[in-house]
C-alpha cells in the first residue's frame, strides 16, 4: 500500500497447513493498482520452491480495496460507521462489565480460528480464562481436526497431525489417502506422491474421480469410489481381509498393540461382498488393495502410509472412521516405523498450534487438559493467578454456538479469525443466534460476511504485517516474518487483547511483542504433551528444524525436537497403542423419497475456506467466480438439468441456488458443491449440524438433498459470488 515501507522477508503462505515457504520482496516497478510485494517460492522440505495459485497471488490480499483500517460501530439506524479505538474498546469493556454483573462470566464467549499465530491463539485462550473468566472458548479447528485428534488420542495417547516428517511420504511404497483432494487443496503435496505413483501404490478413496483420484490412473494405483458416508465400511473390509488372509504384522501387534482381538471380531462382520453391498466398492477391487497394502508393509521390508482428510472426518461417525483407519495402519505395523505411519492432513494454517495452546474448549497450553489439577496449577503459576480462578471445560463449537442469544445463554461473542456465517453448518440457525446477542465483536482485516453482522468490527493485522509462529501439518514449528507495517489505524490482536485487559482490570500479563508472548507460551507448555519449552525465536531464526515436542535442554544441550513419534513407545500409560472397536452408522440425514440425492461438499483449487480472502483476489475470483453443483450426466438427465443452468438444492435445514456443472467424474447419486461462497450459493445453509458425539465435529460432508431445475433468475445464482469478489 502507498506509504508503507517494504522489507524483504522469508516467510510462509497465509493459507493452509502446508505453510509453503516463500520470499516477499518489493516489486521493481510498483504501481498503485498492483500488489505491494512480489511472491517467490522458497526451497523448503514441504513445497520445494513450488506454490499453488493461492500462494502465488497471496500478496494481493495486502492491498484489497475494502481493507478495514478503522474500527466500526453499529449506530441506532443499524449502520456500521467509523469510530475511534477508544470508543470501540470502551463499548466492549462496558458491555463485558454489564453482562458479567447481570448474568455472570458464562454469558461471555470467544470463538477463535485455526489461522491465528501461536502467539495470538495463546493470548486469546488466556484472555478468555483470565480476563473474561469464561469457560466458553472454542475455534473453527473443531471443523477441521477434531475427529482425527480424538481418534489419535485414543489410539496413540497423542495427536500431532502427521507424526512423521513429510519426507516419509516420498519414500513410501504405498499410500492410502481417504477424504482429501490434495491435488486441488494442497497442490505442492502431489510432488511427494511421485515415488509411490511410479510404484503403482497410490490408493485414493473418494466419491468423485477428483484431480487426486486421477493420479491413480494408468497403473499408478487404485481409486475406490464409495457411497458417501461409507468410508468406515471400506476400511473395515480392508481390515477384515488382513485378518482373514493372515496379512497382518503379527509380531508388531503382539509387541506394541492392545485390543487386537476385539477389533478382529468387529472386522469379521465386514466380508468383501457385504462391503460391496453397502459401499458400492467391488469386492474384487477391495481384495486387490488389501493385498497390495500388505505386500508393501514393513512386515515385507517395505513401507506404507495411511492419510485421512476432512472428507472422512466431517461426519457424525468421524471419530470411528478415523479409528478404523488407525486400526488398519496398526494391523499393517506402520506407526513408528521409518517411512510409514498414520496421519491426518491438517487443513488450516495453524490448525495444530491453534488447539495446542489454548483455543480449544477443554485444553490449556501444551495440549494439557483444563480439568487436570496439575495442569491448572502449572499454567496458573505462569499466568500469575490462583488455579481455582480458572474456569473449567467449556463446550465444543456447535454446542457453544447453539447457546448464542438463548435464554440464560451467551449474550456477547468475540470472533477472531473465523467467518462463521459461511463456514458453520445450518448457517441460517446461526444467523438467528448472532442476531439475538447483546454484542457481537468481530476482529478481521476485511468485511467478511460475519463482520458485516457485527456490532463492533476491529481492524487487525494480516499475515505479512506481523511476526509470529505457526505449526505446519507435520508438527514443524515455523516463523512468520513481517514484510511491511500495517496500514495506519490497524492494530494487532495482541495489542487489542492487552488494551481490553487493562480496561477490564488486568493491567499486566498481556504482552504485545510476539517474541515475548512465545517465550511465555513455551514456559506454559513445559512438561505438557505439546511441549515447546525448548523452542525459541532465536533457534527458529537460526534455521533449526524443530518438530514438537521440543522440551527444554539438559545441561546446556538444546533438545533437537521430535521429527518422528512412536519409534519406541506410544504416549499411552503402558506405551502400547490401542485398537478401538468400531461399527458403521449411516449418515444422520440419509436418502429418502423427498431427498433422493447425496449432497457432498469440498474445495476448489482457487479458493480457501469461507472465501473471505480468496474471493477478493481478482485472479482467483475470475478463475472460479461462483458456487456450482457438479452432477453426473445421468443424474442431470433424471432431473432435467443442463450444463450452466441454475438448480435449487433443498434439505430439511435450508436451500441454495447454484449453476449445474456436468461431470462423469462424480457418482450418479451425488451432487458436489464447494463451500467457499456466501449468499444464495452458500452450501452451509443446507448442511447438517449433527455432530460426532466424541469430537463435536459436525457432519458437513454428507446429507440428503432434493433437486429442482430452472425457474430461478440468473442473477440469483451470482448473488453469493459478488460478496468480496
Amino acid at each position: 500500500m502507498p506509504g508503507r515501507s517494504l522489507t524483504p522477508a522469508d516467510t510462509h503462505c497465509p493459507y493452509c497447513a502446508w505453510q509453503c515457504a516463500m520470499r516477499l520482496e518489493p516489486p521493481e516497478d510498483a504501481t498503485p493498482a498492483g500488489p505491494p510485494l512480489v511472491v517467490t517460492g522458497r526451497d523448503f522440505p514441504t513445497n520445494r520452491g513450488g506454490l499453488c495459485q493461492k500462494g502465488w497471488t497471496s500478496a494481493s490480499l495486502l492491498s484489497v480495496a475494502d481493507r478495514l483500517t478503522t474500527p466500526l460501530l453499529r449506530n441506532v439506524r443499524g449502520e456500521l460507521v467509523r469510530a475511534t479505538w477508544d470508543d470501540a474498546l470502551g463499548l466492549i469493556a462496558q458491555t463485558v462489565q454489564r453482562i458479567t454483573a447481570e448474568s455472570g462470566p458464562e454469558a461471555l464467549a470467544v470463538f477463535g480460528g485455526g489461522g491465528l499465530t501461536h502467539e495470538k491463539a495463546y493470548a486469546l485462550g488466556k484472555f478468555a480464562r483470565v480476563v473474561l473468566r469464561t469457560p466458553y472458548i472454542d475455534y473453527n479447528g473443531r471443523f477441521c481436526m477434531s475427529s482425527a485428534a480424538a481418534a489419535s488420542n485414543r489410539a496413540f495417547g497423542l495427536d500431532r497431525g502427521l507424526p512423521f516428517p513429510l519426507a516419509d511420504v516420498d519414500a513410501a511404497d504405498a499410500v492410502l489417502l481417504l477424504g482429501s483432494n490434495v491435488a486441488e487443496t494442497m497442490p505442492p503435496l502431489v510432488q511427494h506422491l511421485a515415488g509411490v505413483r511410479a510404484k503403482g501404490g497410490l490408493v485414493v478413496v473418494d466419491p468423485r474421480h477428483s484431480a487426486t483420484a486421477q493420479l491413480c490412473d494408468d497403473g499408478a494405483g487404485f481409486h475406490l469410489q464409495p457411497v458417501p458416508g461409507t468410508d468406515l465400511v471400506v476400511l473395515q473390509g480392508l481390515l477384515h481381509l488382513l485378518f482373514a488372509e493372515n496379512l497382518c504384522d503379527d509380531a508388531y501387534l503382539a509387541e506394541r498393540v492392545d485390543g487386537v482381538e476385539e477389533a478382529r471380531s468387529a472386522a469379521a462382520l465386514w466380508w468383501p461382498e457385504r462391503v460391496e453391498a453397502v459401499s458400492g466398492v467391488p469386492a474384487g477391487r477391495l481384495r486387490q488393495v488389501a493385498r497390495m497394502l500388505a505386500a508393501r508393509s514393513p512386515r515385507n521390508g517395505r513401507s506404507a502410509v495411511v492419510l485421512t482428510g476432512r472428507g472422512v472426518e466431517q461426519h457424525a461417525q468421524g471419530v470411528p472412521t478415523v479409528a478404523t483407519a488407525i486400526n488398519l495402519a496398526l494391523a499393517l505395523g506402520l506407526p513408528g516405523r521409518p517411512h510409514s505411519g498414520y496421519g491426518p492432513i491438517t487443513g488450516q494454517g495453524n490448525g495444530q498450534g491453534g488447539r495446542e495452546h489454548g483455543q480449544k474448549a477443554d485444553q490449556l497450553p501444551g495440549y494439557r487438559s483444563i480439568a487436570d489439577p496439575a495442569a491448572r496449577a502449572h499454567v496458573a503459576s505462569v499466568w500469575g493467578v490462583p488455579p481455582e480462578s480458572l474456569p473449567g471445560p467449556g463446550l465444543p463449537a456447535m454446542q457453544l454456538l447453539a447457546r448464542l442469544g438463548a435464554p440464560g445463554g451467551i449474550r456477547m461473542l468475540m470472533v477472531h479469525g473465523s467467518n462463521l456465517v459461511v463456514s458453520v453448518p445450518n448457517s441460517d440457525e446461526l444467523r438467528r443466534g448472532l442476531a439475538a446477542l447483546d454484542l457481537l465483536v468481530v476482529s478481521d482485516f476485511v468485511p467478511s460476511e460475519t463482520a458485516l453482522l457485527a456490532d463492533v468490527v476491529l481492524p487487525v493485522t494480516q499475515w505479512a504485517e506481523e511476526e509470529g509462529t505457526m505449526t505446519s501439518l507435520e508438527g514443524r514449528i515455523i516463523r512468520r516474518r513481517q514484510a511491511l507495517p500495517p496500514p495506519p489505524g490497524v492494530r494487532s490482536e495482541l495489542r487489542i487483547l492487552h488494551d481490553l485487559a487493562v480496561r477490564l482490570g488486568v493491567p499486566t500479563g498481556f504482552d504485545t511483542e510476539p517474541a515475548a508472548v512465545f517465550a511465555e507460551l513455551a514456559r506454559a507448555s513445559a512438561g505438557g504433551v505439546a511441549d515447546y519449552s525448548g523452542a525459541s525465536y532465536a533457534r527458529l531464526d537460526a534455521g533449526e528444524e524443530l518438530f514438537w515436542p521440543v522440551p527444554a535442554g539438559v545441561d546446556g544441550h538444546p533438545h533437537p525436537g521430535t521429527p518422528r513419534l512412536f519409534t519406541r513407545r506410544f504416549a499411552t500409560p503402558n506405551g502400547r497403542a490401542r485398537m478401538v472397536v468400531t461399527d458403521h452408522v449411516p449418515p444422520s440425514d440419509d436418502l429418502r423419497p423427498d431427498a433422493p440425492v447425496y449432497l457432498i461438499t469440498g474445495r476448489v483449487l482457487q479458493h480457501y475456506q469461507s472465501g473471505a480472502q480468496t474471493r477478493r483476489v481478482r485472479a482467483l475470483a475470475d478463475a472460479v467466480g461462483e458456487a456450482f453443483g457438479e452432477v453426473h450426466p445421468y443424474l442431470a438427465a433424471r432431473f432435467g438439468l443442463e450444463e450452466g443452468t441454475p438448480m435449487r438444492l433443498r434439505t430439511s435445514r435450508g436451500e441454495l441456488v447454484v449453476r449445474c456443472r456436468l461431470s462423469p467424474a462424480i457418482r450418479p447419486d451425488c451432487v458436489f458443491v464447494p463451500f467457499h461462497w456466501a449468499g444464495t450459493g452458500s452450501v452451509n445453509q443446507a448442511t447438517s449440524d449433527v455432530c460426532d458425539p466424541v469430537s463435536g465435529m459436525p457432519e458437513l460432508k454428507v446429507c440428503a438433498v432434493s433437486i429442482v431445475a430452472g425457474g430461478i433468475a440468473d442473477d440469483a445464482v451470482r448473488e453469493g459470488a459478488m460478496s468480496g469478489g
